[in-house]
């Protein structure tokens, strides 16, 4: 027969292993990116936000689910006109995230980006394949930010 007290030791030890084992899934999202994009490295996590590094951004970062987004995925151009890596770079990253076509994510970057300009402003925001894509240009960089709303 076993004790009462040993019973509670088994228990609680059984908690504790199924705690440790857990991992955050968007660190795992985070070295799967860094795995399947060449050059991308992965770089300190703030508040839900871990930090990219890549040569074609000058900053990127993926933001974790929230309570109205899935995950999130931004990046900041260095040059006020983004370059085809840059573009290529978003595109891959928001494929990979949110399981689509790379060719469908890029090609919603490119329209975002080329949406840019007098007649539009530099704030626009569309809609693409599901995808909410936000670009916004100042005057030494564009920013692009790819996310999804959370389904309900």
């Amino acid at each position: 027969m076993i004790s009462p007290i040993r019973t509670v030791i088994l228990s609680c030890i059984a908690l504790l292993a199924a705690s440790v084992a857990r991992a955050d899934p968007c660190d795992d999202l985070a070295k799967q990116l860094a795995n399947q994009v060449t050059g991308l490295k992965v770089g300190k996590t703030v508040a839900n936000v871990i930090y990219l590094q890549h040569a074609a951004a000058k900053q990127a970062w993926l933001g974790c689910s929230g309570h109205t987004v899935s995950n999130e995925i931004s990046a900041s151009s260095p040059a006020r006109k983004p370059s085809a890596d840059f573009t290529d770079l978003v595109g891959t990253l928001s494929a990979l995230v949110f399981t689509i076509p790379k060719n469908d994510a890029v090609k919603g970057v490119n329209r975002c980006v080329g949406r840019i300009g007098l007649l539009r402003g530099y704030n626009i925001t569309t809609r693409y394949r599901k995808l909410d894509i936000r670009c916004t240009r100042t005057k030494d960089a564009t920013q692009v930010t790819v996310s999804r709303e959370r389904q309900s």
